[in-house]
């Protein structure tokens, strides 16, 4: 990565990504169905993230016929992101909020657009770049279990469909409760769980029949979009999640279902 691209050279992360991997050496965790060594669950997730980089916009519109972008705006809104405010996307991919809140925060504010997968971020930058948006954002790669950011740097931080990809979630969570600032607002927008049996059927058969053939069809990969289904499956839902912010050190937590609960949008504030 090149020009405003930044990598962490901070040795405290280093060296709690250090123990992290050493803690994960001997555990196991799941990749989709599979149990796998936690130490290899990075790997994989990036195997998956580079193959579809390129047809990742594609993709959502036709795996959520678009409603995707009302999940994002509404994101987007209940934010509250003002202008002169410093902005943290994390698994920002292809940048579809940071182009928002680059709008948002303006001329004196900042947008770090972040993703731990290169291909993602080299596919959101040069889509930023191409389209205007350099002045106020910036772009890193990071792991968002040890973000390489100074303790109370950021006013908001938002994660869009990344969390469940994520190996330890509760270490990220405590990452990202760090890099705020106090009042501080955490926004993780992922698919989660329905209550209405029938949505619930109807949903499983979509994700594993239509969303693996469109995966095959379009991005000429079925087996990532395979894992992408299980990996929804696998996320804790709505009030674990809720439970587990809460963990992390975050106050007033709070989400909002939508589309009848296949993906919910979580707050919580740094006290």
């Amino acid at each position: 990565m090149t020009g405003t691209d930044k990598r962490s050279n901070n040795n405290s992360d280093r060296q709690q990504q250090d123990v992290a991997t050493n803690n994960a050496t001997n555990s196991t965790t799941h990749f989709g169905y599979r149990d796998v060594p936690s130490k290899d669950k990075e790997n994989l997730v990036a195997g998956v993230f580079h193959s579809v980089a390129s047809s990742y916009d594609v993709m959502n519109d036709l795996m959520s016929m678009g409603v995707h972008r009302l999940w994002k705006r509404f994101t987007i809104e209940l934010s509250a992101v003002r202008p002169g405010q410093s902005v943290l996307d994390i698994a920002g991919g292809t940048g579809d909020l940071a182009r928002k809140f680059s709008r948002l925060v303006g001329d004196k504010g900042r947008v770090v657009l972040s993703d731990i997968n290169e291909s993602m971020l080299r596919v959101g930058r040069d889509r930023l770049i191409d389209q205007g948006i350099v002045g106020n954002m910036e772009f890193v790669q990071a792991n968002a279990e040890c973000l390489p950011f100074p303790d109370n740097t950021f006013d908001c931080i938002t994660i869009s469909f990344g969390l469940r990809n994520v190996t330890d979630k509760d270490a990220a969570l405590r990452s990202m409760c760090r890099v705020l600032k106090p009042g501080g607002r955490l926004l993780v927008l992922e698919f989660s769980k329905t209550n209405n049996p029938l949505l619930t059927k109807a949903y499983d058969t979509y994700s594993f029949t239509l969303l693996p053939a469109m995966g095959k069809l379009v991005a000429g990969d079925s087996e990532s979009y395979q894992y992408l289904a299980e990996s929804i499956r696998m996320h804790p839902d709505q009030d674990t999640l809720e439970g587990m912010m809460k963990d992390a050190g975050f106050v007033n937590t709070t989400y909002h279902n939508m589309t009848g609960g296949i993906v919910a949008l979580h707050k919580g504030v740094k006290p």
